[in-house]
């Protein structure tokens, strides 16, 4: 392993990190400094091996002038002089770039000068003018919307939705964040939740009108007489079935001096009566007693309305209701059985739930493409959504640039910079060599013309 992986190695573990010879690697285990990675070591070999070949052009330079100025004073000619200026004026030139890159990260020859060091001095100004920057150039509303504008998202969301494996992965991403998000959750706080809910809707909702709404139109619908036909049939099957219970029921209820052939008679007789009765109802439609009932509930409707006896009775009976724990325990069991219903639909990948879902996001692509207005509505949608996050949080979005520069290291910030662009900034002593001898040799051209 190199030695740059075994620090970024030690670094992870939180160890500490030390460079080549035992020292501590510049920008390692330095609180709010960086980490150095073998890109970073990388572009630090390159900057130093231009920094050498832009003094190597200082050094020629410097080299060049004192041998021009030597074969000037042996009266080697005129061309000597031009020779010496152009490299004077390059090694000025270079001087002059090699002070001022240097500058920039820190103080030539360790001197106090001022305006020197200027990115670790400045670190925190270059901080609050980056998020001002920031703030004013990218999280202005106009700037926002008018991006958003640009781009179109409704539209390309569209057709991107369109595509089915697009519309799959969605609906994959979103089963799976529906089944996290079910399983996260505890039981008992949703549990109390939706009993509470529920509850409360119940108790301050009134229920009685909307019953006797309901019951007026099952009765005048004659959606109640299946019911009727129902209970007739079973009423008259249990008699069939429970005879002798019926029978001793009666018997029992009789007084203690009368014969027990008598009673066996009566017993007999109201059973019979009984069972003609129930028959009659479920044969005859038009049955009296059926039409007892229907005005019964018709008129029952009617009082659940209107009367306020009956529906404050109502109210009662709903309170007492809602107050037993086999209510509240059925309210509570709800919420189980629905989570375990969607997790195991949003398992499946043939489930309902996930076909209705991918269809549903094929079908929204499909108009989201094709229709004008609903792109237009989603562009502004998500303008209103990025706008408020903008104008919302803005001060805290800069906050968090001018912070986080603020807790970098001065000294590794410089580092870390440097690393980026010092191999481009060591072209400028280059040039500066290059013009600084051109620009030499003009200006000594001129003035020997001049003469």
């Amino acid at each position: 392993m190199s030695a740059v992986g075994q620090a970024e190695g030690r670094a992870a573990a939180g160890g500490p990190v030390s460079g080549p010879g035992g020292g501590r690697a510049p920008g390692a285990g330095v609180p709010g400094g960086f980490m150095y990675s073998p890109a970073d070591e990388e572009r630090r070999r390159g900057v130093r091996r231009m920094k050498l070949i832009a003094t190597g052009f200082l050094l020629v330079a410097t080299v060049v002038y004192g041998l021009a100025k030597w074969a000037g004073a042996a009266g080697a000619g005129a061309w000597a002089g031009y020779v010496a200026a152009a490299a004077e004026a390059g090694m000025v030139g270079a001087l002059a770039d090699w002070f001022a890159v240097t500058a920039l990260f820190k103080r030539p020859l360790g001197l106090p000068i001022p305006h020197t060091a200027i990115i670790p001095t400045k670190k925190d100004v270059f901080g609050r003018t980056l998020g001002d920057f920031v703030g004013e150039n990218f999280l202005s509303e106009q700037v926002v919307r008018r991006r958003l504008r640009a781009v179109g998202i409704g539209a390309r969301l569209g057709k991107w939705l369109a595509e089915p494996e697009h519309a799959d992965r969605v609906t994959e991403q979103g089963m799976a964040v529906l089944r996290g998000t079910l399983r996260v959750l505890r039981d008992s706080d949703v549990q109390a939740v939706v009993s509470e809910a529920v509850t409360r809707r119940a108790e301050t909702q009134e229920i009685g009108p909307g019953l006797g709404k309901m019951l007026g139109r099952v009765v005048e619908d004659g959606g109640h007489r299946r019911v009727v036909d129902l209970v007739c049939v079973r009423a008259r099957d249990w008699l069939m079935e429970h005879r002798d219970s019926v029978m001793d029921a009666i018997e029992g209820g009789a007084p203690g001096w009368t014969p027990r052939f008598v009673d066996r008679r009566v017993g007999e007789r109201v059973y019979k009566e009984l069972l003609r009765f129930v028959t009659e109802m479920r044969d005859m439609p038009e049955h009296p007693a059926r039409g007892a009932l229907d005005r019964f509930l018709a008129d029952f409707a009617t009082e659940l309305q209107s009367d306020r006896d009956t529906r404050e009775r109502v109210e009662r009976l709903k309170r007492d209701v809602l107050a037993r724990g086999e209510v509240q325990d059925l309210i509570q069991s709800a919420w189980s059985a629905v989570r375990s219903m969607v997790v195991a639909a949003a398992e499946d990948e043939r489930s309902e739930l996930r076909l209705r879902a991918r269809a549903s996001l094929m079908s929204l692509g499909a108009r989201m493409g094709s229709d004008e207005r609903l792109q237009d509505k989603v562009d502004a949608w998500l303008e209103d959504a990025a706008t408020y996050v903008v104008t919302t949080y803005r001060d805290e979005i800069t906050s968090l640039i001018t912070e986080t520069v603020e807790g970098w290291d001065a000294e590794q910030t410089s580092r870390k910079i440097e690393a980026h662009v010092g191999r481009d900034l060591q072209f400028i002593r280059i040039n500066g060599t290059v013009v600084g001898a051109l620009a030499g040799l003009l200006i000594y051209t001129l003035s020997q013309l001049v003469a």
